[in-house]
């Protein structure tokens, strides 16, 4: 049988564009499909006995109907990873999905699609306005159900993950880098290579670079978005993610405090977004000075970095802190 691949061709000035994002669509999509075929999703065991007698049904089959348990999902889920979106402003992005963006994605639902979900979908597209409202409210009543909850412990993951991979690219090179994404990813002749079921794909990424996207909910391998308008998109299962990665924050701060002591720890683990020495005082009930040291011990460790942003010195975790943080979750 012919192998089948997915070739995301770069020229060598596109090597600076490939970039790393985050993508709470793909997240959501990937709790959709854990809790519909959870044998497959074992890493997500401890999420979904927490989460699963809390999301709304009527909502979650909206989501179900569209996402399914395998194959092809909307791209318009997926189309923006970022370090910014919020989950209202995702929500509201999928009221405004662009007409024709919407009538292709959901087409191609409906040809994979039978029997009474196969009606459903074609009243999706017949009503296209309400479609995209109910698309819209479903998306943002799981999330804020189903990993909203957890979305500080996962995002804390994403981030680690990025910052081991950033590190690798500046020891080894971007080739280096992507042979250790995936079994199914390899770096070969300029283009970065992914092996698929079903078919193959030369997608030409000169002047648009790629984007790298690590999923915590996705574990079970790659996706790849490849047709515009949505720039070429390779999804990968983050490093690290073991079964207990849902588990309480509160956990993770004391495994962290038996290292760290517990200030130390509360202030790294809060680290992941930069903070003066004033609101990391105010955060954490310190003292400024107290929390000025702490704060020098751990920039000293190279768990911080501070920068200085005109009168401001901001605090945030640098790549070694992303990868401490994430190994304890």
């Amino acid at each position: 049988m012919d192998r089948k691949f997915v070739d995301f061709q770069l020229a060598p000035d596109d090597l600076t564009t490939i970039r790393f994002g985050v993508s709470p669509g793909h997240e959501l999509c990937h709790a959709v499909r854990a809790l519909l075929r959870p044998d497959e999703y074992p890493l997500q065991w401890g999420w979904m006995r927490t989460t699963r007698s809390a999301i709304p049904r009527e909502d979650f089959e909206v989501l179900a109907l569209l996402i399914r348990d395998e194959g092809y999902f909307p791209d318009f889920f997926t189309t923006t990873p970022t370090w910014e979106l919020t989950p209202e402003a995702e929500a509201e992005r999928l009221r405004d999905i662009d007409d024709d963006r919407f009538r292709v994605d959901m087409a191609k639902v409906l040809a994979r699609t039978g029997g009474a979900r196969r009606a459903a979908v074609q009243r999706m597209l017949d009503q296209p306005d309400r479609a995209r409202a109910m698309i819209a409210e479903a998306w943002l009543s799981v999330w804020n159900a189903g990993v909203a909850p957890v979305w500080t412990q996962l995002e804390r993951l994403l981030r680690a993950d990025i910052a081991v991979r950033s590190r690798r690219i500046a020891e080894s090179g971007i080739g280096a880098m992507i042979q250790t994404l995936h079994d199914r990813v390899a770096w070969t002749d300029g283009a970065v290579r992914v092996t698929m079921r079903i078919w193959s794909e030369v997608v030409d990424c000169r002047g648009s670079g790629l984007v790298l996207v690590p999923s915590v909910m996705g574990t079970t391998g790659c996706f790849v978005l490849t047709e515009p308008p949505a720039q070429p998109t390779l999804f990968y299962p983050a490093q690290g993610v073991s079964a207990t990665w849902a588990r309480d924050a509160a956990d993770a701060t004391s495994a962290l405090g038996a290292l760290l002591g517990p200030a130390r720890a509360r202030i790294l683990l809060d680290a992941h977004e930069p903070r003066t020495t004033s609101q990391v005082a105010g955060d954490t009930g310190l003292a400024i000075s107290t929390a000025s040291h702490h704060l020098t011990v751990l920039r000293d460790a190279g768990l911080l970095a501070s920068t200085r942003e005109g009168a401001r010195v901001l605090h945030r975790r640098t790549p070694l802190g992303e990868a401490m943080v994430g190994a304890v979750l």
